[in-house]
């Protein structure tokens, strides 16, 4: 193939290439072990890296160095510090080259698709070669004793939340086993945030905190000093929640804040700021139980995952979901198979929208027709023939209580739903 013409298939390869590391991402399947808003910038940054080394390789003949690859092996092992099997983090390396591999043949013609073809052997020899560096970076760093005692720390953790002796993965006296913890399930909101990574080392720093990552978020399991029923440590943990400035800003989505239903029908009107006051859904939840006894671990694990679930299904504002504050959602939530038929109990509004969000706003004001007339600048009038309609519709009448009460129960179990609530 002349220089010339090798030189523009490469360059149309190339672009390509980048088209095929856009879409890549959405294609692959999550880690097992680890939060996708975690990792997601690191394996961007990876893809990207890996892309434009190969076809430097591709255009040079010459083998990247190590120093090269230095930071695409870094990336690879931190998700080995973070507990994802080594296996799992090689493999990706064969499935991305693979999709990528596919999405050109399926594109190109002529003299690209037979630079793509002799491109085949470098591509193969590329992969070996920085899959070989990142295994050696491992077994080098599987004997620094600071990956040990993580490891040690991850396996403790894994024993308390599942009931197990935590003892025998001690291994050594000075990590020290507690016998009562506050246990914090967080979980990530799905959009991008900058700042987990770091949110993530503020909580791995707190002295004696016993950390496992999962595919929500992590869960973290922070002792308790002799005297404190949860409450000091609580506001311990709540201090290191606080977001920057910076970070702030970034928060964009705006909900109306979740409310538990009143014992009555008929409320006062909220004030006018505070009814029109939007609020920051959370960039991520905290739920939080304390537990007494190394045996009662896993009882309160499951209710902290379920609480940090109400927060991110809810998108609450609040960041701290503590079961306290969520007393009604808790008991929809923990209703299982009965959750999905009081969810449909609002399927008869679906193709009325304006009957949707006025039960929405109905709901949200304290059940106070002035103020939802107020916020969704209708008269009221209409506020009163919609709540009719939903009445007509649902069979369920918002202005008494027992049917209220069922109408926001659904209405919470529906976003539960909607939002693949996972406890």
């Amino acid at each position: 193939m002349q220089a010339r013409i090798r030189d523009r298939a490469l360059e149309e390869l190339y672009r390509r290439a980048v088209a095929a590391r856009e879409v890549f991402p959405a294609a692959l399947p999550p880690y097992r072990t680890l939060p996708q808003p975690l990792v997601a910038s690191g394996f961007e940054r990876g893809t990207k890296l890996n892309v434009d080394l190969f076809f430097d390789f591709l255009r040079t003949g010459i083998t990247p160095g190590e120093e090269d690859t230095r930071e695409v092996v870094e990336i690879a092992l931190g998700r080995v510090r973070d507990g994802e099997p080594l296996e799992e983090v090689l493999g990706r390396y064969r499935i991305g080259a693979e999709f990528i591999w596919s999405h050109m043949l399926a594109a190109v013609e002529g003299p690209e698709r037979e630079l793509l073809t002799e491109a085949a052997l470098p591509l193969l020899h590329y992969i070996t070669t920085l899959t070989a560096r990142i295994a050696t970076a491992c077994v080098h760093r599987a004997h620094d004793p600071r990956w040990e005692l993580l490891e040690r720390r991850r396996a403790i953790a894994d024993a308390l939340l599942t009931g197990r002796d935590p003892i025998e993965w001690a291994d050594e006296p000075a990590i020290a086993v507690p016998d009562a913890f506050l246990i914090a399930v967080f979980r990530l909101s799905s959009a991008r945030i900058a700042d987990t990574g770091d949110l993530r080392h503020r909580i791995e720093a707190i002295p004696g905190v016993f950390l496992r990552l999962d595919s929500g978020g992590w869960t973290a399991l922070l002792p308790l000093h002799p005297g404190d029923d949860g409450s000091a440590t609580i506001a311990a943990l709540s201090a290191r929640l606080l977001p920057t400035q910076e970070q702030q800003t970034q928060r964009s989505a705006t909900r109306r804040p979740e409310q538990s239903p009143p014992a009555a029908a008929n409320h006062p009107a909220p004030q006018p700021d505070s009814a029109n006051q939007a609020t920051h859904a959370a960039p991520f939840w905290v739920g939080v139980t304390v537990a007494s006894t190394r045996e009662a671990v896993p009882e309160l694990f499951a209710e902290a995952r379920m609480l940090a679930e109400l927060g991110r299904c809810l998108e609450r504002p609040q960041t701290l979901c503590r079961r306290s504050d969520l007393m009604f959602e808790y008991t929809v939530a923990a209703g299982g198979s009965a959750r999905v038929g009081l969810a449909a109990v609002l399927l008869p509004l679906d193709p009325q929208p304006l009957l949707a969000e006025t039960l929405e706003v109905f709901v949200d004001s304290g059940f106070n027709q002035l103020a939802t007339a107020r916020l969704l600048n209708i008269h009221r009038n209409t506020v009163t023939y919609r709540l009719a309609r939903i009445h007509e519709l649902t069979g369920l009448d918002p202005h008494r209580p027992t049917d209220a009460m069922t109408l926001s129960a659904a209405r919470i179990a529906r976003r539960l739903e909607s939002a693949a609530f996972a406890p």
